[in-house]
């Protein structure tokens, strides 16, 4: 397919910028460092075996975890380390956050800092990494605080927690890679979302998915249905009447999906529609949620509102949570918008008796079937 007619990653970033004639080119330096870096990704993630990437990190001892207590793979950590390597240096970051950091990363006193900050989850989905099913980055760009920009230049403050506790609906920049059968970004600058497709032959992103749009409707849901004992009630209902399929309250059958890959989840839902759910739920007591809010949710909802869909944790839109801590967890629905608002909708709802489930519905083995 000829070339000539499609953008490249930093022509797009160009045209944005034309938009606003006072931008300083900080943030399109950022972003094409952010790129660099998922290229780099990339390539080991198709290495696999062959460049001695695969399995636990620290095996010989007994592996390693990060802060959320999980095993940490060799390329979560290689990952972790691309990100900050490529974007540390150019003068346009005050500060970074990473899943796989306990604690923000200060931008070395031999560079320049910015006013921008970094947050990002380097390699989303490792636990699919042995099993080569794709896998991706996701990122997320704040401003620093007014303070934190004049002082990172004059007086070289460090970032704390605190600069990074913005909600959602702050974010300047969100964007996720994803290693598949092809390496693609998709990136919401806040005026809709674009997904670009690296050009192995040219090295470059190419706009190859303008102007991304998510169906409002949907046949389609992701849930991992291992954990259904767990669920709250308006979850159980929800997918028990997807289930349920023509002959149900829903009149429509759905299919079902799960690749335990965020990035692949949003992707497909992004090219196709579809409902996402990692619900809140009563597995873990002690925390409210498997997903973290600044690292994951915040970014893929992001996209999803910028795309025409909506991310919510089920009962208030995602990108409204104030976050209180850097590594907070939270549950997350996200994906076509009126199916998303059907589950909210169902939150709010009175809760409904067992009666009303599939087991027990109108014809079903335990009601008379001449009711």
């Amino acid at each position: 397919m000829p070339l000539n007619h499609r953008s490249t990653l930093t022509q797009f970033l160009i045209e944005e910028r034309r938009r606003f004639p006072s931008a300083s080119g900080d943030f399109n330096a950022l972003i094409l460092d952010v790129a660099i870096a998922c290229k780099a990704i990339a390539r080991a993630v198709a290495f696999g075996e062959l460049g001695g990437f695969l399995g636990n990190h620290a095996a010989e001892q007994g592996g390693s975890t990060n802060i959320q207590g999980e095993t940490q793979k060799k390329l979560d950590v290689l990952s972790n380390d691309v990100f900050i390597r490529r974007t540390e240096w150019a003068g346009n970051l005050a500060g970074m956050a990473s899943e796989e950091m306990d604690l923000p990363y200060q931008i070395p006193g031999n560079y320049p800092r910015g006013k921008y900050l970094l947050v990002f989850d380097p390699l989303d989905g490792s636990s699919n990494i042995d099993v080569n099913v794709s896998v991706g980055s996701i990122f997320s760009v704040l401003r620093a605080p007014r303070d934190l920009d004049e002082m990172a230049r004059e007086l070289q403050r460090d970032v704390t927690e605190a600069d990074f506790l913005q909600a959602g609906s702050t974010q300047v920049a969100a964007g996720y890679a994803l290693y598949g059968p092809t390496t693609m970004l998709v990136l919401s600058v806040g005026s809709g979302v674009n997904g670009f497709t690296l050009n192995p032959n040219l090295g470059e992103f190419m706009l190859t998915h303008p102007k991304l749009q998510i169906p409002a409707d949907t046949q389609e849901f992701a849930i991992n249905a291992s954990n259904s004992r767990f669920w709250e009630s308006p979850v159980k209902r929800y997918v028990d009447e997807c289930l349920a399929g023509k002959p149900g309250p829903r009149g429509k059958d759905f299919n079902m999906r799960w690749i335990a890959s965020m990035v692949a989840e949003a992707h497909r839902i992004l090219m196709r529609g579809g409902v996402f759910m990692y619900p809140r739920d009563t597995k873990d007591a002690a925390k409210p949620g498997r997903l973290r809010l600044l690292y994951e949710a915040n970014p893929v909802g992001f996209i999803i509102e910028q795309a025409g869909g909506r991310a919510s944790t089920g009962r208030v839109p995602m990108l409204d949570v104030q976050p209180t801590s850097l590594h907070q967890r939270i549950g997350l629905v996200f994906g076509s918008r009126n199916e998303v608002e059907r589950i909210e909708r169902y939150h709010t709802e009175p809760a409904r008796s067992d009666s009303n489930t599939p087991l027990f519905a109108v014809r079903s083995l335990f009601r008379d079937q001449d009711s």
